[in-house]
């Protein structure tokens, strides 16, 4: 059995789940991974300790491979928004970006702003919530010293440009929030100064599991201002050290090694399957969920050119039709987010033909439901 056989044999949720965006079930490497872990915390054998402490070199190791970055320059973290503002505290000038993102980005660069006064957010004008190469270029100004962007929109699906972005905003630092992209787009990370992800969507390793990764610029620009022990030079008592040097000043607490070998696992299963070989299934998927609202045509507003489009397909109903919608998909046992007047499906690698095949019946049953009486 390959990589990819091997990465797709352990898919293990129920049919009907299309909701990866909102939350991945854990896989079957995780799950192997979690019990290894618990059974040594269990019964804490001796050097047990030790041999866990190993788990961080292994996520560091593990998300180097899939990311390009070095092993030194990964950092675990709890999750995204943990490593965003690791990232956003640690600027000095104007950081570029959208009132629009997901919250953390944003609500990271107000909370700086107000603590600090050494940053202040610069708000991008986004073209409906996607942000672009040329909006960024042209709302770029003389204090801007950093851009913070989504790789995928949490709430469209579009895919960001980031080599464009790189190239438009030169040496200014680039800060990325890569948890709707990581595992399910083949993206040019080191296009970005700093990437933080979380395990629990895509990676499907679980809440509390994360990392963040900063180049060197990164490294030398941004203070660690939120720097705990977890990020001191060694074991030090009596005195506070300055950070380590590097991306592992860039922590507040210690590491949760447990949390560390799940996500090691998860992207070692997944960089064993191969990056691109795994994205290339998810947008199979997702092409096959717009075919299928078209059909009953169900309005898709995600895009649907393939360079923009991620794992993220969005319905958009007139709003009295969404209950109809809503309705037809909890029937069918289909589960997906529904926000802000819309339906946003996210499938991966690992779904079945049972689960599409149920998503057809609910999309069957609300076109019927919207048909004139007697008709």
């Amino acid at each position: 059995m390959d990589g990819l056989s091997r990465f797709l044999a352990g898919f293990g949720e129920d049919p009907g789940y299309l909701d990866f965006a909102a939350f991945g079930p854990l896989s079957a490497a995780v799950l192997a991974e979690d019990a290894a872990q618990r059974d040594a915390l269990t019964r804490a054998r001796w050097g047990a300790v030790e041999r866990m402490d190993s788990n961080v070199d292994r996520l560091r190791a593990a998300a180097a491979a899939v990311t390009g970055f070095r092993d030194d320059q990964i950092a675990f973290q709890p999750g995204t928004t943990d490593g965003l503002m690791q990232a956003v505290f640690g600027v000095t000038g104007g950081i570029l970006v959208s009132p629009a993102e997901f919250p953390s980005l944003p609500t990271a660069a107000v909370r700086a702003s107000e603590a600090l006064q050494a940053t202040a957010p610069i708000w991008l004008e986004t073209d409906h919530g996607r942000v672009t190469p040329g909006l960024i270029r042209d709302q770029l100004t003389s204090t801007t010293t950093a851009v913070a962007v989504s790789a995928v929109d949490a709430r469209t699906g579009y895919v960001a440009d980031l080599e464009g972005i790189r190239q438009v905003i030169g040496e200014r630092l680039l800060i990325v929030d890569a948890v709707q992209a990581l595992g399910a787009v083949d993206a040019p990370w080191t296009a970005a100064d700093v990437v933080a992800c979380g395990g629990q969507k895509w990676l499907r390793a679980g809440f509390g599991t994360g990392f963040v990764a900063m180049s060197d610029r990164a490294v030398n620009r941004l203070t660690p201002v939120l720097s705990g022990i977890g990020g001191f030079p060694g074991d030090t008592w009596d005195e506070v050290p300055d950070p380590a040097p590097g991306t592992a000043g860039f922590q507040a607490g210690d590491v949760d090694q447990p949390a560390a070998g799940r996500l090691a696992a998860a992207l070692e299963d997944l960089h064993e399957a191969g990056e691109r070989a795994v994205a290339a299934r998810i947008a199979e998927h997702a092409q096959r969920i717009i075919e299928l609202a078209d059909e009953v045509a169900a309005p898709v507003v995600s895009p649907r050119t393939p360079a923009e489009r991620a794992g993220i397909v969005v319905l958009e109903p007139r709003p009295d039709q969404l209950t109809a919608l809503t309705a037809a998909l909890f029937n069918h046992g289909v589960s997906v987010t529904i926000r802000q007047g819309a339906v946003r499906l996210s499938p991966h690698a690992g779904t079945t033909e049972e689960t599409l095949g149920l998503l057809r019946s609910a999309l069957l049953a609300y076109a019927t439901a919207l048909r004139p009486a007697g008709r």
